[in-house]
C-alpha cells in the first residue's frame, strides 16, 4: 500500500496518478515538488499464497484439486527517499515474490493480504503498479537496436506528449547518469552477434525506467549472471541513483550464502571421492585415520583456488589474466615449497623464506607425514652394490626430505588452514580498494 505525500495547504489534495505504456508514477501537485525527498514506503504485514493444481489437466480428478502453498509470512518493511534497500535471499526464498508484491504483480494464481503505503496513505490494490519502476531479472531488449536508439524508442512511447527536443535531452541525460555515453552508437547484440557487455545490458534496462525520473525504483537480481567487477559497479550506480532523493529497492542472490549451503558441501563430497579413488587405487598407507588427513589436506587447494581468483579478481579486472595467474602463482608455489625439484636446504636462503608463504609447503609436508611416518622397510643388500639399502624407515625419508617436519605436523595443519581465513580478508581489503579507486 502507498500514502501520499505531505503537504503545505491546509486543504492537500488527494494524490492521482499519470500513466503511459512502460511506467506509472505518482503524479504530485507542483506545491510537492519540494517535499519528495521525505517519500517514505511500508510494506506492512504480507502474506502471499499461491494455489496450484495438483495433478496435469489430461487427469481431471487429480487436476480438479488444488493445493496451497504460502512464500510469505508477516513480512514487513519500511524505507525513505536516498536509501537502498537489499533483499538478500537464497534461490526460492520469495525475493522475486516480495518484489512482486510491492508492485502489485501477483498474478491470478497467487494471493496477497497485505497493506502497502507512500507517506502514510494507504493504496488500494489496483493501485499496486501506479508509483514504481520496475527492472525484470531479464533483460528485454531488441539485440540489433544500439543503446541510444532503444532509449530513444522507450522515451517516445513513455514520453509522448513531450517534443523530440525534450525527449533527445532526456536520454542524453539518462546515458549520462548511468554512464553509457561511450557505448551510445553500440548494438545491444544477442547470441547470434555480439554487442555490449553484461553490465552495460544491465545499465541499459536500468536506463529505460529512469526516462521518468521515478522515486520508486524495484530491481530483480540485477547482479545475477555478472562478474564481481561488473557486480560491483552495478552496486554503486544503484546507492548513486539512492543518493539523488530516490528509493531503490533490489533483490540480491546470496552468493555467499548459496556457496555455503550449496557449493561447499559438494565441493567437500568431490574432493573425497576424488582421494578415495586415488588413496586406495594407488595402494597407499591403508590407515583410515591417515586417510581422513589426506583428504583434509587435499581439500585446501581445492578452497585456495577459488578464493585466490577472488583475490585477484579485485585488483584485476580480466577474468582470463586472473586464471592464468592463478596457474602460474600455483605452479611458482610448488617449485618453490614443496621440496620435489630441490630440497629445501639446497634452495637458495631467498627462496627459503618464500617457501614458507605457499600453502604447498606445508601440504607436501603433511602428506609425506602422513603416508611415512612409522613405517619400516626390508630391504635386501645387492651383492657388489655396498649402500645399496640406505634407508630402512619412513621416518629417515621424513628428515631427509623435510627436516624436523615430525614435530611440525600440527602446527603445519594449522598454518595450511590459516590460508583461507587469510584469502578472505586479503578478498575484502582487495575489493575496498579496488571501490576507492572507482569511486574516485
Amino acid at each position: 500500500h502507498l500514502q501520499s505525500l505531505p503537504v503545505r495547504d491546509s486543504n492537500p489534495q488527494p494524490l492521482g496518478y499519470e500513466s503511459d505504456s512502460l511506467t506509472i508514477r505518482p503524479r504530485l501537485p507542483p506545491s510537492l515538488n519540494d517535499y519528495i525527498k521525505t517519500l517514505s514506503l511500508h510494506f506492512l504485514f504480507a502474506y502471499v499464497c499461491y494455489s496450484e493444481h495438483v495433478g496435469p489437466w489430461w487427469d481431471l480428478p487429480s487436476f480438479r484439486k488444488k493445493w496451497t502453498r504460502q512464500i510469505l509470512n508477516r513480512v514487513s518493511f519500511h524505507v525513505d527517499s536516498g536509501q537502498i534497500m537489499g533483499i538478500l535471499g537464497n534461490s526460492g526464498s520469495g525475493k522475486t515474490t516480495l518484489l512482486d508484491a510491492v508492485a502489485g504483480r501477483i498474478g491470478n494464481s497467487g494471493k496477497l493480504l497485505g497493506e502497502v503505503f507512500v507517506n502514510g496513505r494507504k493504496l488500494k490494490a489496483e493501485q499496486f503498479q501506479d508509483c514504481f519502476s520496475y527492472v525484470l531479472q531479464s533483460d528485454n531488449l531488441l539485440s540489433y537496436l544500439t543503446v541510444e536508439e532503444t532509449l530513444t524508442y522507450t522515451a517516445q512511447l513513455a514520453l509522448r506528449k513531450h517534443s523530440s527536443e525534450a525527449i533527445r535531452k532526456k536520454v542524453a541525460a539518462v546515458m549520462a547518469e548511468l554512464s553509457l555515453g561511450h557505448v551510445a552508437h553500440s548494438v545491444i547484440g544477442g547470441r547470434i552477434f555480439p554487442g555490449i557487455s553484461g553490465g552495460e545490458r544491465r545499465r541499459v534496462s536500468i536506463a529505460s525506467q529512469l526516462l521518468q525520473d521515478p522515486k520508486v525504483i524495484l530491481l530483480d537480481e540485477p547482479t545475477t549472471g555478472l562478474d564481481s567487477m561488473t557486480t560491483n559497479q552495478i552496486v554503486v550506480l544503484l546507492a548513486e541513483l539512492a543518493r539523488r532523493d530516490r528509493i531503490v529497492i533490489v533483490t540480491i542472490h546470496h552468493t555467499f550464502l548459496a556457496y555455503i549451503i550449496h557449493i561447499l558441501p559438494f565441493s567437500i563430497i568431490s574432493v573425497f571421492i576424488f582421494t578415495s579413488f586415488l588413496y586406495w587405487t594407488v595402494g597407499m598407507n591403508p590407515d583410515p585415520v591417515r586417510f581422513v588427513c589426506f583428504s583434509a589436506v587435499v581439500m585446501v587447494p581445492h578452497i585456495v583456488g577459488e578464493l585466490l581468483t577472488l583475490v585477484l579478481l579485485g585488483v584485476v579486472q580480466d577474468p582470463n589474466m586472473v586464471n592464468s595467474g592463478v596457474a602460474l602463482l600455483n605452479i611458482a608455489g610448488i617449485m618453490v615449497g614443496s621440496g620435489f625439484l630441490r630440497s629445501f636446504k639446497q634452495m637458495p636462503v631467498v627462496f627459503q623464506w618464500l617457501s614458507y608463504l605457499t600453502f604447498q609447503k606445508y601440504g607436501c609436508e603433511l602428506l609425506i607425514v602422513t603416508e611415512f611416518y612409522g613405517l619400516n622397510f626390508t630391504c635386501t643388500p645387492l651383492a657388489g652394490l655396498p649402500g645399496s639399502c640406505l634407508m630402512d624407515s619412513g621416518n629417515m625419508i621424513i628428515d631427509q626430505g623435510y627436516p624436523g617436519a615430525l614435530s611440525r605436523y600440527t602446527q603445519d595443519f594449522l598454518l595450511l588452514y590459516a590460508f583461507l581465513p587469510a584469502l578472505v580478508i586479503l578478498g575484502i581489503i582487495s575489493f575496498k580498494i579496488r571501490d576507492h579507486l572507482v569511486r574516485r
